[in-house]
């Protein structure tokens, strides 16, 4: 969630994560037509107590130096009345953690306050269209974009190290640049972009094909020059394109793109100007169960959240020994794929979505249909 995710130095990801995604409860009051959580008014009755997360957050303050950071989030993170409790126990251990809350009245200035007490400095929202019309049509709720471009002038204003989390479809890609100048505007410190996966309430979403995904990523290098950080989730193949783009002059432009990267890019021009910038787009080649690991609401263990495997349950479980041991996460780490994804030269910095490749073929391990290189190959 901030500059510290970068400490990573190669070959941790075996033994321990980067970050840990605890969804603290399925509970939200807002109904986005493509929630991964398929969230509810309220919580379940077996989510995890707040006994039971201390002694996650314990197993977590038991790897020492460098920490995992705990990102804790839903649902809506703050529909569980003990977040600042279990936020204030992690920081007592020098566990970062990160909070990615909803836009609600639960979001106040006296909760964002004592978050910040609690040591909580990096904080993420959700920002899926340019304009009220998208948002709030995603979100469910009339009048939630404008909330929305006020809760990040309120997180910036206690301090946070501020994320917007924009969810890429077919139906706001051509709104991204637009997302761009509002996020630039607002000083937003890393922009975060999800590449659907079609899981959840998200089944039922149309997604990017693998081209127009290829040509966003191009599009996310150059908006990266314009002073915040650009990184993706569920399309690590955004690394490849920043490596191939890497020593590209600033205004040079990747051949045999087509129309949506055209679109977008001019329009950022048209709208920010050029920018001689470096690109700020991070390469830890974190992908689902390599560097990531997510805790459901009862407490079952996955590679991520948008990977619905359970490897295993934090009440009978070792969070870390499961990243460490299990047979799947093995094989995601040491890039035992099928198809174009294992012979592909990219294949340990990428490594493709390992969800999409799940959602598709009911295959953890075969090819990420989301990648240019893999499209139109046999899986």
């Amino acid at each position: 969630m901030d500059s510290s995710v970068e400490r990573s130095t190669e070959g941790q990801f075996d033994r321990r994560p980067l970050l840990v995604f605890w969804e603290m409860t399925k509970a939200c009051q807002l109904a986005c037509f493509h929630c991964r959580a398929d969230a509810q008014l309220i919580g379940g009755p077996d989510e995890l107590s707040t006994r039971e997360g201390v002694e996650l957050i314990d197993s977590i303050a038991a790897l020492g130096r460098p920490r995992p950071i705990l990102i804790l989030t839903g649902g809506d993170c703050l529909m569980r009345e003990d977040i600042v409790e279990l936020a204030t126990y992690a920081h007592s251990l020098n566990v970062p953690v990160a909070i990615a809350p909803s836009v609600t009245e639960k979001l106040t200035s006296s909760t964002l306050q004592a978050l910040r007490r609690a040591g909580v400095k990096s904080a993420s929202l959700s920002l899926d269209g340019a304009n009220a019309s998208t948002h709030d049509a995603v979100r469910g709720v009339t009048g939630h974009f404008d909330a929305t471009l006020r809760a990040i002038v309120e997180l910036k204003r206690h301090g946070f190290t501020t994320q917007i989390n924009t969810t890429v479809m077919a139906s706001n890609v051509r709104e991204l640049a637009d997302v761009a100048q509002l996020l630039q505007q607002l000083k937003v410190n890393v922009w975060e972009v999800f590449f659907l996966i079609t899981t959840g309430r998200g089944a039922e979403v149309e997604a990017t094909s693998a081209t127009v995904n290829e040509e966003v990523c191009h599009f996310l290098v150059n908006a990266s020059r314009y002073g915040f950080t650009v990184r993706t989730v569920e399309a690590p193949f955004f690394r490849r394109v920043a490596l191939e783009r890497r020593d590209q002059s600033p205004g040079g432009d990747p051949s045999g793109v087509g129309e949506t990267y055209e679109f977008l890019r001019s329009r950022l021009l048209q709208l920010l100007g050029p920018s001689s910038a470096p690109v700020r787009a991070p390469s830890a080649a974190t992908r689902d169960g390599k560097g990531i690991i997510f805790v459901g609401a009862n407490g079952d263990i996955y590679p991520s959240g948008f990977l619905p495997i359970a490897l295993g349950n934090v009440r009978n479980d070792n969070l870390i020994d499961v990243y460490r041991d299990h047979d799947l996460l093995h094989s995601i780490r040491g890039a035992d794929f099928v198809g174009p994804c294992q012979s592909c030269e990219q294949s340990d910095l990428c490594g493709g979505s390992r969800s999409r490749a799940y959602a598709t073929y009911e295959n953890p391990l075969a090819s990420d249909p989301g990648c240019v290189l893999v499209s139109g190959s046999s899986h």
